[in-house]
């Protein structure tokens, strides 16, 4: 069967074979970066956002340049096949960091520059990281100190402060004679997420999987070298490395990168950079919506702003194409499958359309599954969405009975969420089999919390959940029952958590009970609690949930 995003014959069952893709080439990201050079030598390719004149920018022949020297004088410390850590925010350093790393066939393993001294080295650990490139200090905390706390009981022998970058590599050369060679199927980047366990596993995810997952998600938004892309997701994340970077990248785009998000910078960038594309979490165009409602910029140049991570209201959807007067679209996917696996096409703006997650990519097979026989599930029936191709990783790194229960033997990635398929092939999120948490786009995962706050004397019986937020998408809930003769405060257990967590993992409300909801095995029942307390707090049943992305 052949077709494209616009147009096929109607399915009989939810599975959508994978469709071609005229644009895909076996490629490594260190190739792609070769290649849009060629291309597009003396065109802007990166520009530093800081919305000043004398931010610093880059041609992509100049980004070549100096990635090549970056891989130069990584290879002077590691040996090609190693992995290398990059704890460190948004900047043009941590691109030239990818792209040389890539270019000198180490994997790179990023960390979220929240995190705290047992996340990171946790991290460091697990990856078995030779080395690592921290960035001083990241908002309040000082992060070299926990770097080099981190070679402890592991194999970490290098940490080297970001800002050393520009003086290592000052005397290397952008000959790429010397370089090793690279495969497609190599691995280029390990990134950690959490199944239900809660420990963090490593994804490791190929070359080819993160080049063709870019270059496919820009192809289907409609991007082209005439586009700026203004980029407010962090690079530790598929999004902001992946999707935007390597798609910008491979479709001629030029990619303004601020060093965090700020809605008012993100607004003066648009107007400034005369930005046409965005990729971001519902969230950040909440406050766009308000920062521009407050202080208008002249942002007639933005032409589309895609959405994923987390649930997208229609409402937003609404409110973006009538204030901002921009084209909406919406993705799907996850760290496991580079991450996206399906997306709306370029021009359908219909609310049929945008009230689903779009088709699978180009190149990306499909299908819902029934949870428990595996069967493929009929047109509308809700199941597991599963995926298969070359964007699934390759496995998750030094955990052969986790990637065995994630990738089955045909090589499916079920995907722990609940969809279904219509016969056009568009899917809907309708929900988690895991008890994952999405708030803002980050990936929570319960038991990870509960884990922290059982370490605390005052505490008996735990147990996190999300609840709506019509913001975030969900806000992390905690529900308490106290030990015997215990005061707990709200702000103490605030500040427990905010010492051993990364900021965004904190729970957000605190509800004390005397009991949880139990099954007779002493199972914490949390369907239940979350129903019983939506429908006491909204005085019913909990509005239907909009349809999520991830």
């Amino acid at each position: 069967m052949t077709a494209t995003q616009g147009h096929r014959p109607s399915l009989s069952a939810a599975h959508w074979p994978a469709e071609s893709d005229p644009g895909y080439s076996d490629t490594t990201i260190g190739d792609a970066l070769v290649h849009a050079a060629a291309q597009w030598r003396d065109r802007t390719a990166l520009v530093e956002g800081t919305g000043g004149e004398h931010a610093r920018r880059w041609t992509f022949g100049e980004l070549l340049d100096d990635s090549v020297r970056v891989a130069h004088a990584l290879l002077r410390r590691f040996r090609p096949g190693e992995r290398l850590a990059v704890w460190a925010g948004n900047g043009p350093e941590w691109i030239h960091l990818e792209f040389g790393a890539a270019l000198a066939g180490l994997t790179l393993v990023t960390v979220n520059p929240a995190f705290r001294q047992a996340e990171l080295s946790y991290v460091v650990k697990q990856s078995r990281a030779a080395g690592i490139v921290v960035q001083r200090r990241y908002r309040s905390a000082d992060l070299l100190p926990m770097a080099e706390a981190a070679r402890a009981g592991t194999q970490l022998r290098e940490v080297i402060p970001l800002d050393d970058l520009d003086g290592l590599r000052a005397t290397e050369s952008s000959a790429r004679d010397g370089l090793p060679q690279v495969a497609p199927e190599d691995p280029a980047q390990i990134q950690h997420t959490s199944g239900t366990t809660g420990r963090p596993k490593g994804a490791l995810l190929s070359h080819r999987g993160l080049a063709a997952n870019g270059r496919r998600y820009a192809t289907v938004i409609g991007a082209g070298p005439d586009d700026t892309w203004i980029n407010p997701m962090p690079l530790f994340h598929t999004a902001g490395c992946g999707l935007v970077t390597l798609g910008a990248l491979q479709t001629g785009g030029r990619h303004v990168l601020p060093a965090g998000f700020d809605a008012d910078l993100m607004l003066d960038l648009f107007e400034a950079e005369r930005g046409t594309v965005m990729l971001s979490v519902p969230t950040m165009l909440i406050r766009m919506l308000e920062r521009q409602a407050d202080r208008p910029r002249d942002v007639s140049s933005w032409r589309l702003t895609t959405l994923g991570g987390s649930p997208v209201p229609l409402d937003l959807v609404l409110r973006a194409q009538r204030d901002l007067g921009v084209e909406v679209g919406i993705g799907y996917g996850q760290t496991e499958a580079s991450p996206y696996i399906t997306h709306t096409a370029a021009g359908r703006q219909d609310a049929e359309t945008l009230a689903t997650v779009g088709r699978p990519l180009p190149g990306t097979e499909v299908k819902i599954v029934r949870p428990g026989s595996g069967e493929v599930a009929a047109v509308g029936e809700l199941g597991e969405i599963c995926t298969r191709g070359v964007c699934v990783m390759s496995e998750y790194f030094d955990d052969a009975t986790s990637t065995a229960e994630a990738i089955d033997a045909a090589g499916w990635l079920h995907t722990g969420d609940l969809g279904t398929m219509d016969a056009a092939g568009f899917v809907r999120v309708e929900g988690r089999l895991k008890d994952m948490i999405i708030r803002g786009g980050e990936n929570i995962f319960p038991r990870e919390i509960e884990d922290v706050l059982y370490t605390h004397p005052g505490i008996s019986l735990v147990t996190v959940i999300g609840l709506p937020d019509p913001e975030w998408g969900e806000t992390v809930a905690a529900f308490v029952v106290p030990a015997e003769r215990a005061r707990l405060d709200e702000d103490d257990l605030d500040a427990f958590c905010r010492a051993r967590l990364a900021a965004y993992k904190v729970p957000r409300s605190w509800h004390f009970r005397s009991e949880l909801p139990q099954t007779a095995s002493g199972k914490i029942q949390k369907v239940t609690l979350r129903e019983t307390y939506l429908a006491d707090s909204l005085g019913g049943s909990p509005a239907e949930s909009p349809s999520p992305s991830a």
